[in-house]
């Protein structure tokens, strides 16, 4: 699934690029892709070790690596299915498609860590661990996105 990114970037930007903004078609995008996909996979590393930190700091929650890693896992899903939408050749269409992903990816992590530290529905601890993974993941997915924009 992470390939799905740096794929149909590649072949958006290659074969409509000019349509997303001018000069959007003349960047180098095979170099580009190719640090997206190694930086994803550096950020799947660090937000799991981030969410088994950030849970275990808080003396009401638990969480063990495997389980951090998979909502590590799962979390960015609808951003990776959200770049489906690169097939079509409008900015305002693909950045609507890419907020409603980020609202289900920070939804998922709410949901994946309210199961799995056995937390009640609303619960305000949860919400907090939530609110400090989806700002680090907010950043992360930040500086991928500068990665693109600055080469």
């Amino acid at each position: 699934m992470s390939l799905l990114p740096p794929v149909l970037l590649y072949y958006a930007a290659t074969h409509y690029g000019d349509s997303f903004a001018p000069g959007f078609a003349d960047r180098q995008w095979r170099f580009i892709t190719t640090i997206l996909f190694l930086a994803e996979l550096l950020t799947f590393f660090l937000m799991g070790w981030l969410i088994h930190a950030v849970v275990n700091s808080n003396r009401e929650l638990s969480m063990s690596y495997h389980d951090a890693y998979l909502v590590a896992a799962l979390a960015p899903l609808p951003l990776w299915f959200a770049t489906i939408a690169l097939l079509v050749p409008s900015l305002l269409f693909n950045a609507m498609v890419v907020m409603v992903a980020l609202g289900t990816s920070c939804s998922l992590v709410y949901h994946g860590l309210q199961a799995l530290c056995e937390r009640s529905t609303n619960d305000v601890t949860t919400m907090s661990v939530t609110y400090t993974v989806m700002a680090a993941g907010l950043l992360a997915w930040g500086l991928l996105m500068a990665i693109v924009w600055a080469y």
